[in-house]
């Protein structure tokens, strides 16, 4: 994970939703997918700052992992739900009146959980790791900013470097 970029674009996120008022309350909802299959997660507290009151995450383990540093740092317990009981999960944030949540979920039950909160329907494809949704759920709507972060210039192989 990079840490720097993500923390940048997360900053930036959070910055844009404080300044952006809203007439009913709302819980803001930041979906990420687990980190890389082949990856430890970096220490990196990412979301540290930005008043997370809950955590949510699968009985799989590297959604446990992605998640660990943040929940170490801001001193919740995650709550783990099955990735099959989208029903759950949808429930247990629909009944918070107001706050900020994360959920780290895997590319198959990110889509459907924010599109069941009343966000738009997408696909996240297996082989994308740098997606973080910010979904805004109010009573009557939802609204859904969806950002990159790390670099996104291809990786070039040390053969073609070295020419």
């Amino acid at each position: 994970m990079r840490s720097h970029s993500r923390r940048f674009v997360l900053t930036a996120a959070l910055v844009v939703l404080a300044l952006a008022p809203s007439a009913f309350p709302q819980v803001t909802v930041i979906f990420t997918r687990h980190a890389e299959k082949a990856d430890a997660p970096a220490n990196d507290p990412m979301l540290a700052d930005s008043g997370v009151e809950a955590i949510y995450v699968t009985e799989v383990q590297r959604t446990q992992l992605t998640a660990g540093p943040l929940a170490e740092r801001v001193h919740i317990k995650p709550t783990v739900l099955p990735a099959k009981d989208t029903a759950s999960l949808v429930k247990a944030i629909r009944e918070r009146k107001s706050g900020v949540v994360v959920v780290v979920g895997h590319s198959n039950t990110v889509p459907d959980i924010i599109a069941a909160l009343g966000g738009p329907k997408f696909e996240i494809q297996d082989s994308q790791y740098d997606n973080l949704f910010v979904l805004m759920v109010e009573p009557s709507k939802s609204s859904l900013l969806r950002l990159h972060y790390g670099d996104t210039r291809p990786v070039q192989s040390q053969d073609k470097m070295m020419k």
